[in-house]
């Protein structure tokens, strides 16, 4: 019998930006833009591009701005009618989802990550979906999240993403306990922990922001103590729901930004702007000229 589709993703998007500041104080981070667009857009166009149906986005205060970016902007959008911009119009039709496919819902305190997965659970249901952090861009010829489809409709259960890591390094970030892996990109995995000590982890693939999990997880979360940080923490959620199903990693192609950091921020807009077509040959020059400078 096939897995039952993926059909929702959930962005959460209610955090506060406090490593952006000022930028962020009344700009939300996942608006801080890479290249020509806002960070959440990149995110929302891989969802689509992995045939994501319908997006719950699980906001907060003040980021209203986010709903309006993907909702008719009136007067733009009438003035460059008038003034016959056909590409720049054809450029809003595309971003925008079809009427229907959004959803926003409040996180309405600071409380984890799984808590504001928790607070999605009415909008998602009693199926599979994804979970997609907005700090996190991936670029790949194929996306991250469209990778982990593929590998879930062949094994169906629940599927992270992965990334290799320095070993001195494991210590900062989610990690994996792979069984019997060979080397190949999909991973049957044992366990997970968050941030172990150093020379504690069991392997070197941190988790990437990429989640496809079962309904089931909204259980756990409901009765989920808080951990680290004083938080609802997903990763302990997900150490529950392993006792009962199988979970697999991907060791996805493609990189990933940190985009919640700043200098993985400014590594992303470098990486997007050498990749365009009428940009790379303007920034190359310019990043040798400032190098040599």
């Amino acid at each position: 019998m096939a897995p039952t589709k993926i059909r929702k993703a959930v962005l959460p998007v209610a955090g506060l930006g406090t490593r952006f500041l000022p930028a962020t104080k009344a700009v939300p981070k996942e608006m801080l833009t890479i290249v020509d667009r806002p960070i959440i857009q990149y995110v929302v166009d891989e969802a689509r591009n992995a045939g994501i149906e319908h997006i719950v986005f699980v906001t907060g205060r003040n980021k209203h701005v986010i709903e309006d970016h993907f909702d008719i902007a009136y007067e733009l959008e009438h003035t460059l009618m008038e003034r016959d911009k056909k590409s720049a119009m054809a450029l809003l039709d595309a971003i925008r989802p079809a009427p229907g496919t959004t959803s926003f819902t409040r996180q309405q305190a600071p409380l984890g990550l799984g808590h504001a997965i928790w607070c999605a659970r009415d909008l998602v249901g009693n199926e599979p979906f994804a979970v997609m952090l907005p700090d996190v861009l991936v670029k790949a010829e194929v996306g991250c999240l469209a990778q982990m489809v593929h590998t879930y409709e062949e094994r169906g259960g629940n599927v992270v993403a992965v990334d290799e890591v320095a070993p001195d390094q494991t210590h900062n970030y989610g990690i994996v306990d792979p069984q019997d892996w060979d080397g190949g990109r999909e991973i049957s995995i044992k366990g997970m922990v968050e941030k172990p000590a150093p020379g504690t982890a069991p392997s070197n693939l941190s988790l990437t922001g990429r989640y496809i999990l079962q309904p089931e997880i909204f259980d756990l979360l409901q009765t989920q103590e808080t951990g680290a940080g004083g938080e609802i923490q997903l990763t302990d959620a997900m150490i529950a729901l392993m006792k009962t199903q199988n979970f697999s990693a991907v060791a996805y192609e493609g990189r990933s930004f940190d985009c919640g950091s700043k200098p993985g921020f400014l590594a992303a807009n470098i990486a997007y702007a050498l990749d365009n077509d009428e940009l790379a040959g303007q920034i190359r020059p310019l990043l040798a000229e400032i190098l040599n400078s």
